[in-house]
């Protein structure tokens, strides 16, 4: 046994001798790829495919080594008209998922620290009209459904609304929601901390049928919008008051005013920049008068 292991051991090393910077550039850009495959297709049905795919072609190595010449017949059979029934019955995931990789942008890293504090800002102050908004709307069970758009661009949603542009406040989304009012059935989605459109209209969850029955049409979009993008969607219930906050495909409730602001805050704050060159200006001007006091 030890021998066994020791020449496993052997041939890796022998392996790794022979490979190149670029191949180790390879290796890292498969797994990265594979990672970022299983993110997307986790906890919905192209996962069962996955699954499928695996047992599939460990029964095609069996068959191959036993030489079971019925199972083979079968297996080829299947192999010949199987990936034209995955795309026709998978159709619904392969499009969510080219939709996440298509509208997914790189993330960039504001370069003016002013800006980013500026940005900070108006972040900051509109979590606490959101928060506010909710706090009002949860006391009189008025309906809300509001969307805080990040990475992944929510365009074909903004079309079926009505573009605002608008700087938020709790008296804005109380006027937007008020019953009857043209756009309070649908829902507003914050880009760059500002009400940017209202009235849109959020696609249907994909396990609808296992969403709870108790659960009305704002929180099925909330998650419908989460399971095709990075947004985070906040809920307030028309039977019950109840805020809720939908992301990644779950739906978390039962938040109050405080809870819902810490969330916002950890989920679309950014990161805070600190003035690192404005520190260092700032030393090596001390640093300079420290030298003509001492000449002096």
């Amino acid at each position: 046994m030890l021998d066994y292991l020791t020449d496993i051991w052997e041939n890796l090393l022998s392996v790794f001798r022979l490979m190149e910077p670029i191949d180790y550039i390879d290796i890292l850009l498969l797994a990265w790829l594979i990672y970022k495959g299983i993110k997307i297709i986790r906890e919905t049905r192209a996962m069962q495919l996955v699954k499928g795919i695996l047992l599939i072609a460990v029964l095609f190595f069996l068959v191959n080594q036993f030489e079971l010449k019925a199972m083979r017949v079968i297996i080829d059979t299947f192999l010949n008209v199987g990936i034209v029934a995955i795309l026709i019955v998978f159709q619904p995931e392969l499009r969510r998922v080219l939709e996440k990789l298509g509208h997914t942008k790189v993330k960039t890293i504001a370069r003016n620290f002013e800006a980013a504090e500026a940005a900070r800002i108006e972040a900051e102050n509109c979590i606490n009209a959101v928060c506010d908004a909710c706090e009002q709307l949860s006391l009189t069970a008025t309906g809300a459904l509001i969307v805080f758009e990040r990475e992944t661009k929510l365009g074909e949603q903004i079309d079926t609304g009505t573009l605002l542009n608008a700087t938020p406040s709790a008296e804005m989304f109380g006027n937007i929601f008020f019953p009857n009012t043209p756009l309070h059935d649908g829902a507003v989605i914050i880009r760059d901390s500002k009400i940017y459109a209202a009235g849109c209209f959020l696609p249907k969850p994909q396990k609808e049928e296992l969403i709870s029955k108790a659960l009305g049409s704002r929180h099925r979009a909330a998650i419908g919008i989460s399971e095709v993008s990075d947004a985070v969607t906040v809920v307030v219930s028309e039977e019950t008051g109840t805020i809720s906050v939908s992301e990644n495909g779950n739906l978390t409730r039962f938040y109050n005013k405080d809870s819902l602001r810490k969330l916002l805050e950890e989920k679309i704050l950014p990161e805070k920049v600190e003035p690192k060159k404005a520190k260092h200006k700032k030393k090596s001007a001390r640093s300079e008068k420290e030298k003509e006091a001492a000449n002096k």
